[in-house]
């Protein structure tokens, strides 16, 4: 095992449960890196937290624990000189430990083999709506949604991901009747759609439904006269002939009428395109074989609310089914008054297939923070409906992955100059634009071809994770400049780190030494430089990190983590001369470090989704 934090915490809580055999309920032994390294490496703050349960001092349970934790393998001897203030005790690790736990950490699994109790997990990310275009709103949902998949898959469970798009309703039906009605006056050509054209569909099958009825209403109490009355009469009739054709093509799609279904499909097939385009561009694993649209749930939308109402989960309130959701003041409609259902409805339908047929005993919605009290309702209504049981009989686990919103420089929502939001696909050709500009600055030895590859992977490195790297929950401002930054906590600072590394081991294949391998044949690690020890001490924390972002659901730790790395071997590096080391055993173990390091960072840059680059 290569987590000395792991190793630890196992040996004190078993001191732990011999000192206090009366002691109940789970114990957090509390290892922690020590802040202060000259006082040891790491410290256990368990004895202060536990002495109000114990009825004990918290100096006297800390004597306590150093007598009996069996630590002598990995530490230096415990004596109650280790104990400092109230009962904080210091560890420091043995050397030959410590090169034991590199050592162990020298595989292909770098020290993070699989859970010994893998789950089926659905991650419901994405979520893009047909007929317009993706913007900055769908950068979050994308990027988080995929690290967290990507580290459910590394963890060893099985991952399902799941874009909900939304490709149903009377919103899409509007949009199919106007483009189904431009394609048979020949002014569409619905084999050639572009995005563009859907979008500009969208918005004006939506202003030509949008009857102005307040408008008329205002016209004839102040009596404004016969011409103005005449025009709003105009307006409100052509915009509820378009809402009554809208709702008629409604019909006809929920049927599969052929012709209907047809220019649907044609907003669907340009709508996917081009988005999941966008998504490889990004490097965020999310393809056509993981689109799970509204549409997929109409038919099972009916037959849920009977289902519902039969067994007394929901209940008429004012011509409207509902959930009344435990815990919760604000109901959970399920159906309108008028028959129409909701995106509740379609959520419930969700939850039970991921449950009950895709077996996922934990589903992730990635979704904006906004949507929190929907998703409060939709889990305790699918939790009372039974739809979260399992196959064990137990409750799935249904979480919010929520995040803030992306704020623009003014410190409002990021907009454009004219007040819509920023197409994602031009922030991320902006990013590896000023990539570029920087690329060509610091790499003229390189041909245009070789520069152009760099700055796509260091733009998109930039953009995803300047949002990976702050804490979820929290809106940032958006700064491409600060994005594309070399210095500082950026993605190309860590994907340089990355560079710096295999920079020397192409020097040393040049002048003929053996790259280490990840074996135990590649021979042993030897530490004694402050800067190696900081360098593998920091190592060695990447399996429990990595397994912390899947409890938490939190990416930007492992962001943290690869940066503080990334700064270890920056020190390391200036230290401790690799290639001029002063013996031939030294050069051969810093080699070792240097390549451990390396592949951590590749690993982590895959848990992330950012893409690895050779030259900078």
């Amino acid at each position: 095992m290569a987590d000395p934090v792991q190793l630890l915490s196992e040996r004190f809580i078993a001191a732990i449960r011999t000192a206090l055999p009366k002691l109940e309920g789970e114990i957090d032994p509390q290892i922690a890196p020590n802040k202060n390294p000259a006082l040891g490496d790491f410290q256990c703050n368990a004895a202060l937290a536990l002495s109000k349960r114990a009825g004990a001092k918290p100096r006297d349970l800390a004597q306590a624990l150093v007598k009996l934790v069996k630590v002598d393998d990995l530490c230096e001897p415990l004596t109650d000189a280790a104990i400092a203030g109230p009962g904080f005790i210091n560890l420091r690790l043995r050397p030959d430990a410590l090169s034991n736990a590199l050592a162990a950490m020298n595989r292909p699994d770098l020290g993070l083999a699989p859970v010994e109790k893998p789950q089926t997990i659905v991650v419901d990310l994405f979520g893009v709506n047909l007929a317009k275009q993706m913007h900055v709103g769908h950068l979050r949902s994308t990027i988080i949604g995929d690290t967290l998949a990507n580290t459910f898959a590394r963890l060893g469970h099985t991952v399902i991901r799941q874009n909900h798009v939304g490709d149903w309703g009377l919103p899409i039906a509007m949009v199919t009747a106007r483009l189904g009605r431009l394609a048979s006056e020949g002014k569409v050509d619905l084999a050639k759609l572009t995005l563009d054209q859907l979008d500009e569909a969208y918005k004006a099958a939506k202003l030509e439904a949008d009857a102005d009825e307040r408008g008329l209403a205002a016209v004839k109490k102040f009596g404004l006269g016969p011409k103005a009355q005449a025009e709003l009469e105009e307006q409100v009739a052509g915009a509820l002939e378009k809402d009554r054709a809208a709702r008629e093509t409604l019909v006809k799609l929920q049927a599969h009428e052929p012709a209907t279904y047809a220019v649907w499909k044609a907003i669907a097939t340009t709508t996917m395109r081009e988005c999941l385009a966008v998504c490889a561009r990004l490097k965020s694993d999310i393809t056509d074989a993981h689109s799970a649209g509204e549409s997929s749930y109409s038919e099972e939308l009916a037959p849920l609310v009977a289902d519902l109402v039969s067994r007394g989960v929901a209940t008429e309130s004012d011509g409207a089914l509902v959930v009344r959701c435990e815990g919760i003041e604000e109901p959970c409609i399920v159906r309108k008054s008028d028959g129409g259902f909701l995106y509740a409805t379609t959520d419930l339908a969700a939850i039970r297939r991921r449950v009950q047929k895709l077996g996922a005993s934990r589903v992730i919605y990635v979704v904006d923070i906004r949507q929190s009290l929907h998703f409060k309702q939709v889990f305790q209504a699918a939790r009372q409906a039974g739809y979260a049981r399992t196959a064990s009989g137990e409750n799935a686990s249904l979480e919010h992955a929520a995040f803030g919103t992306i704020l623009g420089e003014d410190g409002r929502p990021f907009k454009s100059r004219s007040g819509e939001n920023v197409k994602l696909a031009f922030l991320l050709q902006e990013a590896v634009e000023r990539a570029m500009r920087e690329v060509q600055s610091r790499s003229r030895d390189l041909t245009e071809a070789e520069q152009r590859a760099i700055a796509e992977a260091v733009g998109i490195a930039a953009m995803k994770y300047a949002d990976l790297s702050g804490d979820r929950v929290k809106d940032y401002v958006f700064s491409l400049d600060r994005m594309v930054a070399f210095e500082g906590n950026t993605g190309p600072y860590l994907q340089y780190a990355l560079v710096r590394i295999r920079s020397i081991f192409r020097k040393a294949a040049e002048r003929g030494i053996a790259t280490p391998g990840a074996s135990a044949a590649s021979g042993g690690f030897v530490v004694t430089e402050p800067a190696e020890k900081a360098l593998a001490l920091t190592l060695l924390k990447y399996p429990g990190v990595v397994r912390s972002v899947g409890e938490s659901l939190e990416p930007h730790r492992l962001c943290g983590y690869l940066y503080d790395l990334a700064g270890a071997f920056s020190s390391f590096f200036d230290a401790c001369p690799v290639l001029a080391a002063e013996s031939e055993g030294a050069r051969d173990a810093r080699l070792r470090l240097c390549d451990l390091t390396a592949r951590v960072l590749a690993d982590g840059f895959g848990v992330l989704g950012l893409p690895v680059v050779e030259r900078m």
